[in-house]
């Protein structure tokens, strides 16, 4: 009888954490729900939905006659000069746009984090205030800044001497433009690299400034390593952006991708294909394209990370 009664105080307890681990459980999925239905219904099922299309030759101005045609979008797309064309503006400006973006946050940050820079909060918050303004409003007031005749721009470079360019209507200008747009909003991406300049060990560059370690040599040997998870992460997001870079080249473009074809980024051509010819399955076999390939390439870049990204921590 005693032998029972132990047992029975023994696995109460247990008992009575299993209904409460339940009722956790149960109030976690409760409070994840508008999360979890919001995912299905919007990310999660339009996305089944496109790979449907991306199988048949739905059109939007006959919805009703939808035929299946198998894998002929995905062979119309490697045959399609446009698609050559859009894929070969996104890549220039890839180039040019993604060393600007991964290095600007670090200089950014780099100034804030000095010691001997007054009023540091109120720069970083200056900053950073850009990113809140909603994109079109931006891209309208860079228009006016780079206006080629009544722009501050081109009139600053006239005041010492330079004729500036038109930026946004020649093909040569326009992505310098769109980096300069981009790099209005990089205080975002300039946060976490300044927390993470500001979490290295002060005693690392006291130490190396006794070994005679100049601030080029501090920084290549002991900040970007320390920061590297950070530049990753910025690194990852900005890929990212770039495969879905569309709302500033659209704006300026006109949704025509002038001037020249060059703002006629890959995302522009799937939006045009689905919202101006119709045709939503050859724009679900684009948008699935870019998919695979942007996956692709995260992949690739986190097998890269294991050879320049440094964790506190880790062992070799």
């Amino acid at each position: 009888m005693t032998a029972i009664g132990q047992s029975d105080r023994r696995f109460a307890p247990k008992h009575r954490g299993s209904g409460m681990e339940r009722s956790l459980k149960i109030w976690g999925i409760i409070f994840l729900s508008p999360w979890i239905i919001g995912f299905f219904a919007f990310t999660f099922l339009p996305m089944v939905a496109s790979l449907l299309f991306s199988f048949t030759d739905f059109n939007l101005l006959r919805p009703n006659d939808v035929q299946f045609i198998g894998w002929a979008n995905y062979n119309r797309l490697f045959s399609d000069p446009q698609v050559a064309a859009a894929s070969g503006a996104t890549l220039r400006y890839a180039l040019v746009a993604l060393p600007v973006a991964i290095f600007a946050p670090i200089g950014m940050a780099a100034l804030l984090n000095s010691h001997n820079l007054v009023l540091r909060r109120v720069y970083t918050t200056l900053f950073y205030m850009p990113y809140m303004v909603p994109v079109v409003s931006a891209v309208f007031i860079w228009q006016g800044f780079l206006n080629p005749q009544s722009g501050w721009l081109n009139q600053f470079l006239a005041s010492i001497g330079i004729t500036g360019p038109d930026w946004i209507n020649s093909v040569d200008w326009i992505y310098p433009a769109l980096v300069l747009i981009s790099l209005w909003a990089t205080g975002n991406a300039m946060l976490p690299t300044l927390a993470g300049m500001q979490g290295v060990p002060t005693e690392l560059y006291e130490a190396a400034k006794v070994d005679g370690a100049n601030a080029w040599v501090r920084f290549r040997r002991i900040t970007f390593p320390m920061i590297s998870p950070v530049i990753f992460y910025n690194l990852i997001l900005t890929v990212i952006g770039l495969f879905r870079y569309f709302d500033i080249p659209y704006i300026l473009g006109r949704g025509q991708g002038n001037p020249g074809g060059a703002t006629n980024l890959y995302n522009v051509y799937i939006y045009r294909n689905a919202f101006t010819y119709q045709d939503m399955g050859y724009a679900s076999t684009l948008a699935w394209v870019l998919f695979v390939v942007a996956m692709i390439v995260t992949l690739i870049l986190f097998v890269s990370a294991r050879f320049w990204v440094y964790y506190g921590g880790e062992r070799n």
